[in-house]
């Protein structure tokens, strides 16, 4: 976190009337009428348009959309705010392990971006994804309970489709997906109080089809919510940590020619209808850590050295995981809540679909670590292996070859 900001007014971004028409269709319409920019929209033309068969009821909507807008402004004018600069997974912005001081508004910024990502350069299979800030997955963000996350959230006028986000660690209107519908070329700012303490997902909601297609594109990401006073053990001991390592384990789906081979398309949205038809099989092509095959092994591997503590952040958007660390263990791991007690000493733990979980290790020999998802299916042959390379001196005492691999004499 830098330095305090004074606090500033929320500015309303530009309007495109005929641009957000054009684009209306890709959106969850009872969800963006929350917002009140459906109250005198023009007629939509529907591109991409996805089914409707599970839009809350208009009229439940127009009254919150109506509490809402008679709600009294929260009087937040007495905290300080600070700016978090989000970076590039594997890696955690600066933060404070134990809180300093009351709760804070902490301001970050996403820019959403479609862009071409190579998913495997064996096959040359690639995707249009739809990435917050450029990665998959988006930026990790990282506050304390009781803070407070202000997001400014921009779409690049480049981009062809509508995209909003959906905190799972908000309370209230789809977790923010229903004030945050955004065109190219717009932006909004969302703010909400992290009530709970854990690691939670987030990832783009538009409605209907359209949040599948778009989560398994990759648009989905991370906030860990820290006690303000710290993790701590089943019996209230602190727990620190020298490192992070945020891993985004990511289900592709991506369409195939009647010959096998992977289809490519020009732009975003192009692959919308075989995308669908990809995923009702229910059957991934790929599954991968930050976004591609390799992505953190090689010399894009996660570096730490024998006596650090690495708190590992894993999320999973859409499919059940189980992750384990080969040649080490889980010491403390929340799989629900940094509220609850760790379990400890785990070989492989869970992670809910739909979720982030914190898992903590102190490394204690050198060497290469696999982390891997433990459906080996698909960590050996779809993608979801990292690595750890860890720097120290060898211990004997915890294992040794005590007899190299030789012809046997008998």
């Amino acid at each position: 976190m830098t330095r305090p900001t004074q606090d500033k007014p929320q500015s309303s971004a530009p309007q495109s009337p005929g641009r957000r028409n054009m684009l209306r269709g890709t959106a969850f319409a009872g969800a963006a009428a929350l917002t009140g920019s459906l109250a005198s929209a023009a007629p939509i033309q529907r591109r991409f348009a996805p089914p409707r068969t599970h839009a809350p009821d208009a009229q439940v909507l127009r009254v919150q959309a109506q509490q809402m807008q008679a709600a009294e402004p929260a009087d937040l004018s007495g905290l300080e705010r600070v700016q978090q600069k989000l970076v590039r997974p594997p890696f955690a912005p600066e933060h404070d392990q134990v809180a300093e001081g009351p709760p804070k508004i902490v301001e970050v910024e996403m820019m959403v971006d479609e862009r071409l990502m190579v998913v495997d350069e064996d096959t040359g299979a690639s995707i249009w994804a739809m990435t917050y800030n450029g990665s998959v997955p988006g930026p990790l963000i990282i506050v304390h309970q009781d803070d407070f996350v202000e997001l400014t959230l921009k779409s690049h006028t480049r981009n062809t489709l509508e995209h909003n986000i959906d905190f799972h660690a908000s309370t209230g209107a789809l977790g923010g997906g229903a004030l945050t519908h955004i065109y190219p070329g717009e932006e909004c700012v969302l703010r909400f109080k992290a009530t709970k303490p854990g690691c939670f997902t987030y990832h783009c909601a538009p409605g209907g089809a359209m949040i599948p297609y778009h989560v398994c594109h990759g648009m989905n990401g991370a906030v860990m919510v820290l006690p303000r006073d710290g993790l701590k053990d089943r019996d209230g001991n602190a727990l620190k940590y020298d490192k992070i390592a945020y891993i985004g384990e990511q289900d592709y789906y991506l369409p195939k020619d009647t010959s096998g081979a992977y289809r490519t398309y020009r732009s975003a949205g192009e692959d919308y209808a075989d995308s669908l038809d990809a995923m009702r099989l229910l059957t991934p092509t790929h599954v991968v850590f930050n976004g591609s095959v390799g992505a953190l092994t090689g010399n894009k591997a996660i570096r730490a050295k024998v006596g650090q503590t690495v708190l590992m952040v894993h999320n999973q958007s859409n499919r059940d995981s189980r992750p384990h660390l080969i040649g080490g263990h889980g010491d403390y791991v929340w799989e629900s809540s940094f509220s609850d007690p760790p379990l400890t000493d785990m070989e492989t733990w869970f992670v809910r679909g739909g979720s982030a979980v914190a898992a903590m290790y102190k490394f204690e020999q050198p060497g290469v670590y696999a982390y891997v998802n433990h459906n080996l299916i698909e960590a050996s042959l779809l993608g979801a292996t990292a690595h750890f390379i860890v720097e120290g001196d060898w211990n004997n005492t915890l294992m040794e070859q005590v007899t190299a691999p030789h012809v046997s004499e008998a």
